[in-house]
This record gives C-alpha cells, structure tokens and sequence, in this order.
C-alpha cells in the first residue's frame, strides 16, 4: 500500500509537459484516475481486511474510501505546486469513483466467494 501510494506521488510529481496522455480520448486523464485509485483502495482492502473486516464490511469500506480521498486531496494539493500541473476537483471525483468501484468489485466478488464455499461445504 505504501509504495503504491509513494508510486502514486512519484508520477503527480513529473512536469505536466511531460506527461503523455493521448489527447483523442476525450477524458483519459479521468479514466486514469479511476484506475490508479481503484487499485490504490485495493493494496488498502487487502492490508486492512485482517484488522477491520471481522463482518463490518461498512466500516472497511468506509475507512478505504476515506484514505482515498484524503490521499487524493493531498495529491491535488501537491500537484498545485509542479510546473504545468493544477489541482482538479474533478480529479478527485475520478479518484473517489475509482476507490467506491474497486470496493464494490471487492464486495461482490467476496459475497460470491463465501456463497460458493459454504454451498460447497455443507
């Protein structure tokens, strides 16, 4: 988790002229957003799971999408300073939606999981 979100601090830092977003896709940035985030509040679901989970999926939940979106505000914050770089309200809607998407996959797939081993095992 934690090199990922220092992998994540490491590409907000780079010039924005040296990024290389294709510009025919309308909304790519966005997309990439989405993405990093997503896999960002995965590494977070994974490592707090052991600790939190205990049948309060909520409050995993809660606590990823909440470390997501503050790791999100510091990175727009952080990006105000790099030369070409501005922070974006609607860089953290894309980073919020990613995180609340990989918890709902994570969800479901868990839901589904657990339904499958317990049929299995009766």
């Amino acid at each position: 988790m934690l090199i990922f979100m220092g992998a994540i601090f490491l590409l907000s830092h780079q010039p924005g002229d040296s990024l290389h977003m294709p510009s025919f896709i309308p909304g790519f940035d966005k997309l990439v957003h989405m993405i990093v985030y997503g896999l960002l509040a995965a590494t977070i679901l994974y490592a707090f799971e052991p600790a939190i989970n205990n049948g309060r999926t909520s409050v995993l939940f809660l606590v990823t999408v909440i470390l997501c979106i503050l790791y999100g505000i510091g990175d727009e914050f952080h990006q105000s300073f790099i030369p070409g770089r501005f922070a974006s309200i609607a860089d953290l809607a894309a980073d919020t939606l990613g995180a609340v998407a990989a918890c709902a996959v994570w969800f479901f797939w868990k839901r589904k999981k657990n339904s499958t081993s317990q049929v299995f095992f009766q």
